[in-house]
């Protein structure tokens, strides 16, 4: 199984962003979403599921969930429970005693990812506006067939313009 992982779009649904997640089977966005266009075109290319981040404060993006855990079902474990919140400081419990395979987060607009306790911390980046000199990317997730995760940036450019 394959997660497409995205995060501070700020209300910008980029057409890179489509062709990077072509045949994903899920796509998680991370919190920022700014405006419910990005969910739409997001749903064009798989199902997707959203929390909101600090900037979703009025109209239907307000109305995410602030966290949420997504079960990855798997042949070897019976299911991975990933935890999905937008700031990775607001996180107030423990992953690892709570069997979270992954905490994913976004917020900061850097990318990466790193495995504490067992437990995976990735935050994709950003795929809205660029924000000062940071990378536009998002994130794959990859589910093997043992259980195990395999994370990825992947770094967007912009399509040229003819």
């Amino acid at each position: 199984m394959r997660l497409g992982i995205v995060s501070d779009t700020h209300g910008l649904f980029r057409p890179e962003v489509a062709l990077a997640l072509k045949g994903v089977d899920r796509i998680l966005h991370l919190g920022d979403v700014g405006k419910p266009s990005v969910l739409q075109a997001l749903e064009k290319i798989a199902p997707v599921t959203a929390i909101r981040g600090n900037v979703d404060r009025e109209g239907a993006c307000a109305k995410l969930p602030e966290t949420d855990v997504v079960l990855i079902e798997d042949s070897v474990h019976g299911g991975l429970y990933l935890y999905m919140l937008h700031d990775l400081k607001t996180l107030h419990l423990d992953p690892a005693a709570a069997k979270f395979a992954a905490v994913l987060h976004g917020h900061t607009h850097v990318p990466n990812f790193y495995t504490k306790k067992g437990v995976l911390y990735f935050n994709p980046g950003s795929c809205g506006p660029r924000r000062f000199e940071m990378p536009v990317t998002i994130g794959l997730l990859t589910v093997g067939a043992e259980g195990e995760l395999e994370a990825k940036i992947i770094p967007l450019t912009p399509l040229r313009q003819w």
